[in-house]
């Protein structure tokens, strides 16, 4: 074999780094021996893996067209190597998740995968749905528990479960109580939102379809548990997932806001890179996902509030 698996743990940390430096730091190895290997690993075969821009090395086309079967390579090796010590579920998964599903679902998820299989390791990553995706597809994460919807050509959506959004108020809002909001009543409130590019926000958007431009937006937060503070300081209304209001609700800091004529429902999804190997930790949490649902709602939502 005219090449080693160290020469591609090198040339797949320098595509996700884009610089050879942080590579080697990320390998535990030093600049030079990193730059040899990866020197030594384009003159065997002739080709150049990357374009050189300034400090920047940028995937070549070869490069782009040999990542995944290089990922897929490397992920059985340490999938064989885990087999022969004897350890079949094992080694590290990197996870991304939205920020409602990772502050109040994926934490127990994690929790009850490292009960079942103590030699796996499992690393969250939250961010926007954008986010989650993008590293997915550059290899980044494994796989992503998402709220948003897209479209990429190099990633697979597998629907997971239900959800629905919940208009909300702080329990003196003038509104508290009112059997039904109307549109007029959704006009004149101050709302406090997500981001754009976070599924919350496209479901938010989607569900306003009509009167959306005329909305008052008073504040946008990436957090949130920021909006919900806000809402309960009296600043505005706001509109976030059901789950991640049900101690809120319980507690009586926060309460919903019936808006019967708006469709509030969405789509969970888990997304996939199309060509990533799949591991027998990988495999296992995906199991997992899917019985997560019927584990982990049931009673959630309180006697008649269950989503979905």
């Amino acid at each position: 074999m005219r090449f080693s698996l160290r020469q591609l743990e090198v040339f797949l940390a320098t595509a996700r780094h884009e610089n050879v430096s942080r590579a080697a730091a990320d390998l535990a190895m030093s600049q030079s021996a990193a730059s040899g290997a990866l020197k030594d690993l384009e003159s065997q075969f002739g080709v150049q893996l990357f374009d050189r821009r300034g400090k920047r090395l940028q995937l070549s086309e070869l490069g782009a067209q040999l990542r995944p079967r290089a990922e897929n390579l490397l992920a059985q090796a340490r999938e064989l190597e885990q087999a022969l010590s004897g350890r079949e579920v094992a080694g590290r998964l990197q996870v991304g998740a939205t920020l409602t599903i990772g502050n109040y679902l994926a934490v127990q998820m994690i929790a009850d995968f490292r009960r079942r299989f103590p030699a796996a390791d499992v690393s969250l990553t939250v961010a926007n749905t954008e986010r989650v995706a993008e590293m997915v597809a550059a290899f980044e994460l494994d796989m992503g528990l998402v709220e948003g919807e897209f479209h990429h050509p190099d990633l697979e959506t597998r629907h997971w479960r239900e959800d629905e959004l919940q208009v909300f108020a702080a329990p003196g809002h003038p509104l508290a109580g009112r059997p039904a909001l109307s549109d007029d009543d959704l006009l004149g409130l101050d709302w406090i939102v997500r981001e754009r590019g976070s599924g919350t926000r496209q479901t938010f958007d989607r569900a306003m379809h009509g009167i959306l431009p005329d909305l008052s937006i008073s504040m946008e937060l990436s957090h949130t548990e920021a909006i919900k503070r806000a809402v309960e300081s009296g600043l505005g209304v706001g509109c976030l997932s059901r789950i991640s209001l049900v101690e809120a609700f319980a507690r009586g800091s926060l309460v919903p806001l019936a808006v019967p004529g708006r469709d509030f429902h969405r789509h969970l999804n888990l997304i996939l890179h199309r060509d990533k190997f799949h591991s027998a930790a990988l495999s296992e949490w995906l199991s997992l996902c899917q019985q997560s649902w019927s584990d982990i709602l049931p009673g959630q939502y309180g006697k008649g509030e269950q989503s979905g």
